[in-house]
Order: C-alpha cells, then sequence, then structure tokens
C-alpha cells in the first residue's frame, strides 16, 4: 500500500553540501558523504540529491561524485542536475540510483520524459517543477529553470499533464519562493497540481518544522514530504545539526 515518505533533499554544489535561500548563494553546510552516513543511520524513507550548478554551467552529471553517494547510501537514492540524455540516466542508474529527476531539459523538450522512462521504467523518472511566483499565468506563477534564473512561460499544472502524458512516473513540486524560508508548504500549489495528476508527487519548499508536513499530509493526502533546511539545521541561529523526524501521520518505515 502507498503510504506518504519524508524525504530529506541534499544540495550539491562543488562536492560539498550547501543550502539555498529563494535559490540564491548556498550557504555550506558539510560534507555530503558524512549527511548520508546520518541519514542511514535514522533509517530515512528516501534521499534525494541535486547538483544545483551542473545544469548552470552546462556539464554532465559528476558519475564519480554520484558512484560515491550511491556507494554509501542505504536508502533509495534520487539524483538530479545536469541530465540531458537518456543515455546518461541510464549510467547513473547503473551506478546505483534508483530514481532519475530530470527538469530544465524536460521542459526545453519533453520528449526527453519519454526517452529516460523508456532507459530506465517511468518508476525510476521523476519531473521536477521549480515554480516560482510574479508571472501573468494560473495565480502569478510560472516554471523556472537554471536555478530560477531563467523564467518560461509554462504553467506549472499544464506542464504536469504534459509530463504524465509523455511517461513521467512522479512529478516533484517545488516551490522557489518557499526555499529555505521555514514557514510552510505552499499548499495551495500543492492542492492543485495534485488535482492535475494522479502520479506519485513530492513536495519541496518552506518546511520549517514536522507540523509542516503534517498538514501538507493531511491536505494531498500520500505524498512525499521533502525538505532540506529543517533536516540540516537547528534553532534560531540556524546551526548545523543534521535530524531526522517523522510526522504522526506517515506512516511507520
Amino acid at each position: 500500500m502507498l503510504r506518504s515518505r519524508i524525504i530529506p533533499c541534499l544540495l550539491i554544489r562543488r562536492n560539498g553540501l550547501v543550502k539555498t535561500v529563494g535559490f540564491g548563494d548556498g550557504k555550506y553546510v558539510g560534507d555530503p558523504i558524512n549527511a548520508v552516513r546520518i541519514f542511514n543511520e535514522k533509517r530515512v524513507d528516501e534521499l534525494t540529491v541535486f547538483d544545483i550548478d551542473a545544469t548552470v554551467e552546462g556539464r554532465e552529471p559528476n558519475y564519480s561524485v554520484i558512484r560515491n553517494l550511491a556507494a554509501e547510501c542505504r536508502m533509495p537514492l534520487s539524483y538530479g542536475g545536469g541530465i540531458t540524455t537518456a543515455e546518461q540516466a541510464a549510467k547513473i542508474i547503473s551506478l546505483g540510483v534508483e530514481k532519475i529527476t530530470i527538469s530544465a531539459a524536460a521542459i526545453a523538450r519533453p520528449e526527453l520524459i519519454s526517452e529516460v522512462a523508456e532507459a530506465v521504467g517511468s518508476q525510476s523518472t521523476a519531473v521536477v517543477l521549480d515554480v516560482k511566483k510574479g508571472g501573468l499565468l494560473r495565480g502569478g506563477t510560472h516554471l523556472v529553470t537554471h536555478n530560477a534564473t531563467r523564467r518560461t512561460k509554462l504553467d506549472p499544472v499544464e506542464f504536469t499533464r504534459i509530463a504524465d502524458s509523455h511517461g513521467a512516473g512522479e512529478i516533484v513540486v517545488n516551490s522557489v519562493d518557499r526555499d529555505g524560508q521555514m514557514g510552510g508548504y505552499d499548499l495551495d500549489l500543492a492542492g492543485e497540481i495534485r488535482r492535475a495528476t494522479t502520479l506519485p508527487m513530492t513536495v519541496l519548499g518552506g518546511a520549517g518544522n514536522i507540523g509542516h508536513m503534517e498538514a501538507l499530509i493531511d491536505r494531498v493526502g500520500v505524498v512525499g514530504a521533502a525538505a532540506g533546511s529543517l533536516f540540516v539545521f537547528k534553532g534560531p541561529y540556524k546551526a548545523v545539526l543534521i535530524s531526522y523526524a517523522r510526522p504522526a501521520n506517515a506512516s511507520p518505515r
């Protein structure tokens, strides 16, 4: 039976672990391998890793880093960043990663979703929607790419349906405006995407406490509740402390 998942999200920049606010300059918070080891001990449901510079710099994924992360990881691992071909996706899966996440390249050419799904399976193909407010579309939201430096005219709900029709196995909704704010998820956006597709869905951006995750699960049902700051910061001064907790309305592992 499907159940909600609690997913730490690690951002990699120059092989270090960072945390951003609004997709801005990242604060260095440590070694990603050490973070993976801590999450192994805490029996995390799933772990997501994004190389946030690969697409911006126009380079391939760093397969050496991915191999090291996958070798250390004892839970399902999802990777995104710099993936532009099905061949790259297949190579990453061969290194021990369970799920591929694609965003900018899929938005530029939705056929890539079908190609990746054919190469590694729909169950291992997730499409990330980085959503920002301020556009003229539905509710003033639009998709952005390249760390939110490039604006598209695409409506997130409409592109959800496009990704679904091209064989995506999961939709990841990431609120740029709430990234690092720790004030709660964009529940309205999550609800809109949930109504647009029956695919598994993960929501990212804004979680600051377990109550925010509980509110998300109550609002949209079975979902992946992902977070970065919640799991790496402690207290009002954001001291770095890797942690993991499970909402009361999430099924036990």
